[in-house]
């Protein structure tokens, strides 16, 4: 990742956070986009790390405007990109009969018009180099429910993520563009403990662990190493793809006898 110019959405925690760092200690210059307040700190923390330059953009990547003007900046001040890592996300969770319209919205604003406004900044900048590399961040609720239920929007906006994937990964590989999924499991992040109230969540972590193969939540470094094999060279035959690190949880049935 030397020398690549790597923006990542949802950059200032959790895999986004992980990916920007990785990248950094690898020598990328990267560029942060999100809404949080600590973007500029994590930005100094990657230069600290290795990177040669870093930016820290505040954008709500649910406004076109916005995204638009923090790629206009990133390749105003680092150069055009050759790597974007999808990563900003929230869930709203809740039955579907009982979902408002607000909250189906703002999931799918985020989840996947973000997505998509990103992607599409990326790809622009992209075709004129000819050439990069996007990874999207999905989910396992693109391909199974969610045993505890209650994730229609969030498994919807993941689910037209994945389907956006393959998509341009087929329009675009005449560009030498390679559009991939990263699918990563039960995380520690602060997105995986969003809807969870504090005092149950060591409930919650010890029922997950014994439902996870490998017996515990990802650490946040484990699925960006994924996504950073996927941005990179290495994996240069590599589109349309999804890369699952989920410890084993697609792969096992819900009947447990």
């Amino acid at each position: 990742m030397a020398e690549r110019i790597l923006a990542v959405t949802g950059g200032a925690s959790g895999i986004g956070r992980a990916v920007a760092e990785l990248a950094a200690a690898s020598g990328a210059r990267v560029a942060l986009l999100d809404v949080s307040s600590s973007t500029s700190d994590v930005a100094r923390q990657l230069r600290d790390a290795g990177s040669p330059k870093t930016l820290a953009l505040n954008c709500d990547v649910s406004d076109p405007n916005a995204v638009e003007s923090a790629f206009s900046a990133i390749a105003a001040d680092l150069g055009p990109v050759d790597g974007l890592f999808t990563s900003a996300g929230i869930d709203r969770g809740g039955m579907a009969h009982e979902i408002t319209p607000e909250q189906w919205r703002l999931v799918m604003a985020i989840n996947l018009d973000g997505t998509f406004f990103a992607v599409q900044c990326a790809l622009r900048q992209m075709m004129e180099s000819r050439g990069g590399s996007i990874v999207c961040c999905s989910s396992p609720a693109s391909f199974v429910a969610f045993a505890a239920g209650g994730a229609s929007a969030y498994s919807a906006s993941k689910g037209a993520v994945s389907a956006l994937v393959r998509t341009l990964a087929v329009d675009y590989a005449s560009y030498a563009i390679r559009v991939n999924a990263l699918v990563p499991g039960s995380t520690e992040t602060p997105l995986m403990w969003s809807n969870v109230e504090p005092n149950l969540q060591p409930a919650v972590r010890e029922v997950l662990s014994g439902e996870i193969p490998l017996g515990r939540l990802a650490r946040a470094e484990e699925p960006a190493r994924a996504a950073m094999w996927l941005l990179s060279a290495e994996s240069s035959y590599v589109t349309g793809s999804h890369l699952v690190c989920d410890g084993g949880t697609l792969a096992k049935g819900s009947v447990s006898v």
